[in-house]
């Protein structure tokens, strides 16, 4: 059964880090280097979690680092499992279930966008209030366990209000300016068309990636909080007359990596 495979892979964690982690942030596509400022620091291989699944996509470690941030213990994921990779959904909820076995009551989501609204710009940070599924896929589909979440999850407040709150004043804090809007998720791998955005924006989108939903889906199933945060890479397509690349992502992502560290931390200190 599922929720056997989530206890033995939560035992296999705990045994390991000694530690009840209170935040799991999952780390996109060029801001794995988190992970270096985690105090007392364990590292998990993937490869090593029973029924974790391996992670294939360019700038992600694969693996799971347990310990302090900021004071607080967490886990974070350097790297996420993403549906064009050709994972299950299963697979996609698994670690988020895991988390929660573990006591986890806060997740905190990262990733790297695509600018939609136009008064972005790449380097900017956006604190998801909302996202928009467009990829016709849901985690949730198949057989509920009701041990882990209600059938039909109500999804008004996927983003925490308080942790959303907790944002804007830590980015007060640290003088970092913190933009808000909708993601809209594709599953990718290849880039949106110019057309794709211009139904997103009128869709009421001002970021497009391929993550981040499904996690927070899967982590409001089962009960715990979520907050997003969004590192605008790049422009959509379409916006300006010049063609996406993955190393374009994740050049701006390391560039903006002091600020981002800066007002995680300052975030993790006020939740």
């Amino acid at each position: 059964m599922v929720r056997d495979d989530i206890q033995e892979a939560a035992s296999f964690i705990r045994s390991r880090i000694g530690a009840s982690p209170a935040v799991a942030l999952v780390l996109g596509s060029g801001l794995g280097s988190l992970a270096d400022d985690i105090e007392g620091a364990v590292a998990l291989p993937y490869g090593d979690i029973p029924h974790f699944p391996v992670s294939t996509a360019p700038g992600h470690a694969g693996r799971l680092v347990a310990g302090s941030l900021a004071g607080v213990p967490v886990l974070a994921m350097q790297g996420r499992f993403h549906f064009y990779e050709g994972h299950p959904m299963a697979s996609i909820a698994f670690p988020v279930r895991t988390f929660k076995a573990l006591g986890v009551r806060t997740l905190f989501l990262t990733n790297a966008a695509g600018g939609v609204n136009e008064s972005f710009s790449p380097g900017d940070f956006m604190a998801l209030r909302d996202h928009i599924n467009l990829s016709g896929q849901n985690p949730l589909i198949g057989p509920n366990d009701d041990s882990l979440g209600p059938r039909f999850p109500d999804m008004s407040t996927t983003y925490t209000p308080r942790l959303l709150e907790a944002a804007r004043k830590a980015a007060s804090d640290c003088g970092v300016a913190l933009r808000e809007g909708v993601y809209a998720w594709f599953t990718g791998p290849s880039f949106e068309t110019p057309a794709e955005i211009r139904m997103a924006r009128t869709l009421g989108a001002d970021a497009v990636g391929m993550s981040t939903a499904p996690e927070a889906i899967v982590a409001r199933h089962c009960g715990m909080d979520v907050l997003g945060i969004s590192c605008i890479t790049n422009m959509a397509a379409g916006i300006l007359d010049q063609p996406i690349t993955g190393e374009e992502v994740m050049e701006i992502a390391d560039k903006r990596r002091p600020e981002f560290v800066a007002l995680v931390k300052r975030i993790l200190g006020l939740i």
